[in-house]
Parts: structure tokens; sequence; C-alpha cells
């Protein structure tokens, strides 16, 4: 064996290291994703499964239990797109939260009688 075949070789194990911990990355990015969506309310649920059944590539499997979508069938333009809903129905959720913060400290600091 010469010194190319070698590197070559040297070469592949890298890369399959580097494709092996892509891949990981990527199914730990889907049950994030996953999550996220299960913990959202229905309204949100709802507007996911829209954004799923624009795609016709998209399988949707309906039970009496629910909607089953496999994500990691889905395009990685749709898992995008997922990604970004979430991400907005985050940030969103969290601007709520704090204006209702601020909400509480106002009705504390002037509407409590003393």
């Amino acid at each position: 064996m010469d010194y190319s075949q070698e590197v070559e070789n040297g070469n592949d194990s890298e890369n399959e290291e580097q494709l092996s911990k892509e891949s990981e990355d990527y199914y730990y990015n889907l049950n994030i994703i996953r999550e996220n969506i299960e913990k959202m309310n229905k309204f949100n649920q709802v507007e996911i499964l829209k954004i799923l059944s624009k795609h016709s590539s998209v399988m949707i499997n309906e039970n009496k239990y629910g909607v089953h979508i496999n994500l990691s069938e889905l395009d990685t333009s749709i898992i995008k797109e997922l990604s970004e809903y979430v991400k907005y129905v985050s940030l969103q959720e969290n601007y709520i939260n704090d204006i209702e913060k601020q909400k509480e400290i106002y009705k504390t600091t002037f509407f409590n009688k003393k």
C-alpha cells in the first residue's frame, strides 16, 4: 500500500466519523423539535400540521390517538421550516411571559392597597 492509499483510508474514516456526528446532531435536533411540538397548545400544533400539509411528500397518519408524522423521513427544508416555527412560538411565549411579569409588577406596585 502506498502513501496515497493510506491517506485515502485515513480520510475515509474521518469522513465516516464526520457523517456519524452529523447524523447524531440531526436526530438530536429532530428530537428537540418533536418535544417542543408535543408541548405546544392545540392551536400551534394545528399550525404545524398546516405547514406539513402544504408539502405533498409528507406522509400524515391519523388515528383516534392523534396525528403521527415520521420526522426522520422529512426533507431538510421542511425540518428547517418546522424549526423556524418552533423558534417563533418560543419567542412569542417568552415575550408574552415577560409582559405578564411586567403587568404583575405594575399591579403590585401601583394598585396594592396598604
